[in-house]
């Protein structure tokens, strides 16, 4: 550990964050630095964001933005930083991780260290026979709108070194660029692309969402990877309810719930009467519905359940 820098970061950790970056791949930003050309003078690049970062004087770079069509015709924005940033942030994100682990909710599966996708629709099919309505919700632009003054409330109720939690304003504030244009300055929103945005982005909606639901409506079941989101309800009303009051809730925190994306849906199955005319709903890539389905004996049933989409 170093003796003469006002922060202490090692040599080691900045070595470790690079190895991570490195095996997450990922494409260049806007200096056109691809991981190859970094690794052309290893040693002296990472020497150098090591002394950057250990002496305070770490400037995040501008985002490269890229924008990917989506299948229903949407536009997924997505901010890549360059490769030292994505270092800088790993190293940042090492640091942070282990702490907010340890709040984050059970039902939260998104980017989390042991938690999948596969464990998330698991556990949602379970729920949907238990629980004849649910709630699908979808956040729209989540990462682009994320309110920094509240996401720093929560960073600062759980960071407490100072030049951690100085240096995710900065990339909080890192403006954006697409390539051979002039970067723009953001006032909201976390790259969705860069290393520490998807922590950052849990953190935001473990207030938001997570807590509020479990505070202000005891009982509701629910299960969210990043902003795609699924509660599980006893009836019809209970689902509307919980809708109004949570389009609310989260255009107090700056966020607004996809007219289109966001569904009631009845979980038919042959233990359920009754009828509506949405039966089916689209969770991390599986569609949920009433499905032909037989059991051991050889006689066929109609079960709530979900296949690839």
């Amino acid at each position: 550990m170093s003796q003469t820098k006002p922060i202490e970061i090692s040599k080691q950790e900045v070595e470790e964050a690079y190895k991570r970056v490195k095996a997450n791949k990922g494409s260049a930003g806007i200096d056109h630095q691809s991981l190859q050309d970094f690794e052309i003078d290893k040693s002296n690049n990472l020497y150098k964001l090591w002394n950057r970062m250990s002496s305070g004087s770490y400037i995040p770079p501008p985002v490269l933005r890229v924008e990917i069509p989506k299948g229903d015709g949407e536009i997924r924005k997505l901010g890549i930083p360059t490769i030292t940033d994505r270092i800088a942030q790993m190293v940042v994100k090492q640091r942070i991780e282990p702490e907010l682990e340890q709040h984050f909710h059970p039902n939260s599966y998104g980017y989390r260290p042991n938690k999948s996708a596969l464990e998330a629709v698991a556990l949602t099919r379970e729920r949907c026979w238990k629980r004849a309505w649910v709630l699908d919700m979808d956040i729209k632009g989540f990462f682009d709108e994320i309110n920094h003054k509240l996401l720093m409330q929560a960073v600062n109720k759980h960071v407490q070194e100072k030049w951690m939690k100085r240096y995710i304003e900065r990339w909080l504030k890192a403006p954006v660029q697409h390539r051979d244009e002039q970067p723009k300055l953001r006032d909201k929103g976390t790259p969705q692309g860069g290393v520490i945005s998807p922590l950052l982005a849990n953190l935001y909606l473990h207030y938001v969402f997570d807590t509020w639901v479990e505070k202000h409506w005891i009982g509701i079941q629910f299960e969210r990877y990043a902003d795609d989101i699924v509660c599980h309800c006893a009836s019809e009303q209970e689902a509307q309810q919980l809708k109004i009051k949570l389009e609310q809730r989260f255009i107090d925190c700056g966020l607004t719930l996809h007219p289109k994306k966001t569904k009631i849906a009845y979980c038919k199955s042959s233990s359920k009467r009754g009828n509506h005319p949405q039966v089916s709903f689209d969770f991390l890539g599986h569609t949920f519905k009433p499905r032909l389905c037989k059991n051991k004996q050889g006689k066929f049933f109609v079960a709530f359940t979900p296949a690839i989409s």
